[in-house]
């Protein structure tokens, strides 16, 4: 049964200008490969991961404003962004894993996690992996909720997609996809919504180290049928700890009845959705977003973990029908 959202805040003012340093990148060395991240703010700490093929950039407008309540850490995923793209294991559990080890070098011991897209996942990975060290969820737009994403990266998936990635930056062509997306918003169709989006990940991989490094990191968690990787089978585990959805109704990426079905099979979890906003919600209406994290920040406890409850939970319950349905329909698998 779905809840009754929670009454809708008022859209807040226009973000104030980003001031010189707040979005400067630092980096940290971990395991051997350099890691860049964006940290600004004082207080609790919340941290932000981006989806595949972004980076901390994504998060630009809003770190000022979330950082007048908390230490914000903004990640560049390895394989992305400013950060090293070695030929790795790019798994969503080993996002979670490196999202673990950056923290405990900064001398971050519990976090609120913000997870976008790919993020998303890797979030729920990490409080699955780590729940004494996560203190809410914050997902949107995520992945792992359902088999359908986006064709285009069902496509990127496939043999060869390295060459079609490359034929995106030849002289002309560029031209072409902007004149796709422009009709697409012109048939105010929802792939319109985030098209331009989209095409700005593509600008983000300007050489064969990054498109290599995103197509790796694609097919741990897409095939030729869809996404691959489930979180549902987890979901339950999220009983006690704070948890958000937020999801745009015009998502073409990740469909926004997944965010019905996860918001169903997460005990206790609040479901807000933007309308008229794409894959990107944060982005549409920045304001918005900034009043939910500070007003679910504010008004919630942090989650409290204890290897008792743990197993009463693995025990005694497992997950619900919806997770099981979900389960069978799309015969994932899970990110362990």
């Amino acid at each position: 049964m779905v809840d009754v959202p929670l009454p809708r805040p008022v859209r807040a003012a226009r973000l104030r200008p980003v001031r010189d340093g707040e979005l400067q990148l630092h980096h940290r060395v971990v395991h051997g490969y350099r890691r860049a991240f964006r940290r600004a703010g004082q207080g609790p700490a919340l941290v932000l991961i981006h989806g595949i093929g972004d980076s901390s950039a994504t998060w630009a407008e809003l770190i000022p404003d979330l950082a007048r309540t908390h230490t914000v850490i903004a990640p560049d995923l390895l394989g992305h962004g400013d950060s090293d793209k070695p030929r790795a294991d790019y798994s969503v559990a080993a996002y979670a894993n490196g999202v673990r080890d950056l923290l405990t070098a900064l001398g971050i011991e519990s976090a609120t996690l913000v997870g976008h897209s790919l993020g998303g996942g890797v979030a729920m990975q990490f409080a699955y992996q780590f729940p004494e060290r996560t203190e809410r969820l914050i997902l949107v737009s995520a992945g792992g909720v359902g088999r359908e994403v986006n064709p285009v990266l069902r496509f990127v998936s496939l043999p060869g997609a390295h060459l079609a990635l490359s034929a995106l930056r030849l002289p002309g062509m560029r031209w072409q996809v902007g004149a796709a997306v422009g009709l697409m918003r012109l048939l105010d169709t929802d792939l319109g919504q985030d098209a331009s989006e989209l095409l700005t990940l593509v600008d983000a991989l300007p050489d064969e180290t990054s498109r290599n490094a995103f197509i790796r990191t694609l097919r741990a968690v897409v095939d030729w049928r869809g996404q691959v990787v489930t979180m549902l089978d987890r979901c339950y585990l999220t009983q006690g700890m704070p948890t958000m959805l937020l999801w745009g109704d015009r998502d073409s990426v990740v469909p926004v009845r997944h965010a019905y079905r996860a918001h169903e099979a997460m005990p206790g979890s609040r479901l807000e959705i933007f309308e008229g906003a794409g894959h990107f919600p944060f982005h549409s209406d920045p304001g918005r977003f900034v009043a939910l994290v500070e007003e679910f920040t504010e008004g919630t406890e942090a989650a409290h973990w204890s290897r008792e409850r743990w197993r009463e939970l693995l025990v005694g319950q497992g997950p619900g029908r919806a997770a099981e349905r979900g389960l069978r329909e799309a015969s994932e698998r899970s990110a362990t």
